[in-house]
């Protein structure tokens, strides 16, 4: 794919001037805008990328261990906030939208004409990191959601969680070969019911593991040592701002028609409906069911019926291979741009095949290697969350309403914005610090207690 091309575009009705637009994201599900062209999706189609983006398995799973590491008060707060502030940095991004005359199509662009290029290239490493993190945490999942799968069929089966995590890394190898998330639609379609599946399946199995269980032997207080219990809580704050992680915004709202910010404004606000219905009924029902003991990935924890949670790993499985792809597309854009954009008039088609085959041969198997070295699941969620998805969703949306310099016509209303934008980026650099702490030290306590490649 090459990062320049040049577009003739009509300015009144009698010149034309030629403009260079540089490409640095791939267009989701085929429809995001050049310049000058207009978006054809609607605020449902807008409710529906961000709530396919958001709410995934890998997501909202490790929700009830977050709450177990941080007990019913503080679990309950830092849930309900994280919900209110996502939902509201996401409406800041929305409002962007054209702050400077120009449609922002992109998280980077967005901060390099805010922030010029510092903004650029911080932003760019956060939403790599977020996208290569993400997909070690899902891989992480879904290799675990296979293995559960096989070993409900085969109890004595010799396949292990690393072999699995091999499978799962062919299959989007393969995905990896369409060009862009437009070809992959189908895909997400089937995605879409899967992410519907899994949460209603996963949320009645849970309740009815929790009410089949001896209640009195459930313990929903907080357990180790005053260190530990720190450290947990560290790395619960990360697991939370991972499952609200959207690294793309700009590109969702460049598919919409106009007024793209209305439309923006409905679909965000659809979209956190759905994702509060799924996200507190399964963090709450969780913590409730299993207390302390409740595991990372909440279908670990799962004991009957059987059926039921093969049913609701299967639909992880799915759901997890069309989200993977969404997240790996900003690092194969970044890097096929560079690849592909020497010479590019004069490589064939078979040349930059195998050139993209390279590439995302030597990315999936990066991620692969990772994800089957250290298998931990919960820690890669917690410190993806921490300095992926914390700067770009909870940090940048308020520092960048600051520079914008927007004002209202309520002064008090204002100044009211100002105190919330300026605490919301204070307390989350904090968060994101607290949780990468607590996840490092995680790591680190699982390496020394699991040898690398350990079978889960």
């Amino acid at each position: 794919m090459a990062t320049k091309e040049v577009w003739k575009v009509r300015e009144g009705e009698e010149e034309e001037e030629e403009v260079e637009l540089r490409a640095t994201a791939p267009p989701l599900h085929g429809t995001a805008t050049k310049e000058g062209e207009q978006g054809r999706g609607t605020w449902k189609h807008a409710a529906f990328h961000v709530a396919t983006t958001i709410a995934t398995p890998a997501a909202y799973a490790p929700l009830p261990f977050a709450l177990a590491s941080l007990g019913w008060p503080l679990g309950v707060f830092s849930l309900v906030s994280g919900t209110l502030a996502t939902w509201y940095s996401s409406l800041l991004i929305a409002s962007l939208w054209g702050w400077n005359g120009e449609k922002q199509t992109t998280y980077r662009h967005l901060a390099n004409s805010l922030f010029g290029p510092g903004g650029y290239w911080s932003i760019t490493i956060f939403q790599q990191i977020a996208s290569v993190g993400n997909n070690i945490a899902i891989q992480i999942a879904a290799g675990s959601s296979l293995k559960a799968v096989y070993k409900h069929y085969y109890p004595n089966g010799s396949l292990t969680l690393q072999e699995f995590i091999i499978f799962f890394g062919a299959f989007e190898l393969v995905l990896s070969q369409l060009p862009d998330i437009h070809s992959l639609r189908w895909v997400n379609a089937i995605c879409t019911f899967s992410t519907i599946g899994f949460a209603g399946t996963t949320i009645a199995v849970t309740i009815y593991n929790g009410k089949r269980t001896d209640r009195k032997a459930i313990n929903h207080t907080l357990v180790g040592s005053s260190s530990s219990k720190i450290f947990k809580s560290f790395n619960a704050l990360g697991t939370i701002a991972f499952s609200f992680g959207d690294a793309m915004l700009p590109e969702i709202q460049s598919t919409v028609k106009d007024p793209a910010k209305c439309n923006m404004y409905k679909g965000i606000s659809a979209a956190y409906g759905i994702i509060v219905l799924s996200y507190w009924s399964l963090a709450f029902s969780g913590y409730w069911a299993f207390g302390s003991t409740v595991q990372p990935y909440i279908l670990s924890s799962l004991t009957i019926p059987r059926w039921t949670i093969v049913m609701a790993n299967i639909f992880a499985v799915i759901q997890i291979s069309g989200c993977f792809q969404i997240y790996c597309r900003p690092s194969y854009a970044y890097f096929e741009g560079r690849l592909l954009s020497e010479n590019a008039n004069h490589r064939t088609r078979v040349s930059v095949f195998f050139r993209r085959l390279g590439l995302t041969t030597t990315y999936m198997s990066l991620i692969t290697l990772i994800a089957a070295a250290m298998p931990f699941f919960g820690d890669f969620v917690a410190i993806c969350g921490a300095i992926g998805f914390t700067p770009l969703d909870f940090v940048f949306p308020s520092l960048a309403f600051l520079r914008s310099g927007r004002t209202l016509k309520n002064r008090k209303l204002q100044v009211a914005m100002q105190i919330l934008n300026i605490s919301i980026s204070v307390w989350f650099s904090v968060v994101a610090l607290l949780g990468c702490i607590g996840a490092i030290r995680f790591i680190i306590l699982d390496i020394k207690t699991y040898k690398f490649f350990h079978d889960m």
